[in-house]
């Protein structure tokens, strides 16, 4: 690896700062030296894969490069080549430069395909990853209520006593009759649903315990007493019956499930292979005086 790649990337990445009206470290501070070791790193795992396309057989052709230069034109710049060269003067390249780093990313894409193109997902993962994470597949039970929340203050403590008092009266009123949205617009001390009369769509286990108990048990258009939660004391009406829980098969979602599993086994296959690339260049990289990179833990 020459000093003229190095320097090529510390100049990319100085008119990077510059363009954003950023200081580049100056040379010899640790900043630099951090930069530097980045950048020493990056080509030397380049260098690395690079003889492993080889082996492998694969290459950048220039239509490859012609190919996915177009196409991020078209897709980020709408077609507008001033706006794609303007891009690359901001972020310091120059289309010569810019083109190296593509390169190097689609020479990345063929190995990564050469590396992971056996990796399956069986049925069997399917349905373990299914099993697994079966919440997300599922809606629990749900109704419509409406509540009042008596929430008395005692400086800034609930104060249960008041609360629980005010709220044996409302409970009294909409015995007699009262107007469940007007009282519950007038008196509870929940800002989400006050305005709306006290209306809730809730899920079975979303709420507070004792909120959520009361609120299942309900027949429609029954009131309860009022129900004591840490945030004072409610008075709850279901105004719906109990929406039954739903669960999505596996069928239906087997799909999404398999891309998932496919990307996710890729990329650990990837890592892996990786990990046992630079195993195998382990102590066959020599360094020049200066560039050698710190010991990691």
């Amino acid at each position: 690896i020459s000093d003229d790649d190095l320097d090529e990337l510390i100049a990319q990445a100085k008119k990077g700062y510059e363009s954003q009206g950023q200081d580049f470290p100056k040379a010899g501070t640790p900043e630099f030296q951090s930069i530097q070791t980045q950048y020493v790193a990056y080509l030397v795992q380049l260098e690395e894969l690079r003889r492993s396309a080889d082996e492998f057989g694969l290459e950048v052709t220039q239509k490859d490069l012609d190919k996915a230069e177009a196409g991020l034109i078209k897709d980020s710049f709408k077609g507008e080549h001033k706006e794609y060269d303007k891009a690359l003067e901001a972020q310091g390249y120059t289309r010569e430069a810019f083109l190296k780093t593509l390169e190097s990313s689609l020479l990345q894409q063929k190995l990564f395909a050469e590396v992971t193109k056996d990796v399956k997902v069986t049925d069997k993962d399917l349905l373990d990853y299914y099993t697994a994470n079966q919440s997300q597949y599922g809606t629990p039970e749900s109704r419509d209520v409406r509540h009042i929340l008596i929430s008395e203050k005692n400086g800034s403590e609930v104060d249960f006593a008041e609360s629980k008092a005010k709220a044996d009266q409302i409970y009294a009123q909409l015995s007699n009759g009262g107007n469940f949205a007007a009282l519950a617009k007038a008196n509870s001390d929940d800002p989400g649903s006050k305005d709306s009369g006290g209306k809730l769509t809730i899920s079975r286990g979303q709420t507070v315990p004792e909120f959520d108990k009361v609120s299942f048990e309900l027949d429609k258009g029954e009131i309860s007493k009022p129900v004591k939660t840490t945030y004072g004391y409610h008075v709850i009406e279901a105004t719906s019956d109990v929406r039954p829980a739903k669960t999505t098969s596996l069928d239906e979602v087997k799909d999404s499930i398999r891309t998932t599993l496919l990307q996710q086994k890729k990329n650990e296959e990837m890592s892996a292979w990786v990990e046992d690339l630079q195993q195998e260049y382990d102590g066959k990289v020599s360094y020049a005086e200066g560039y050698q990179p710190p010991e990691i833990p």
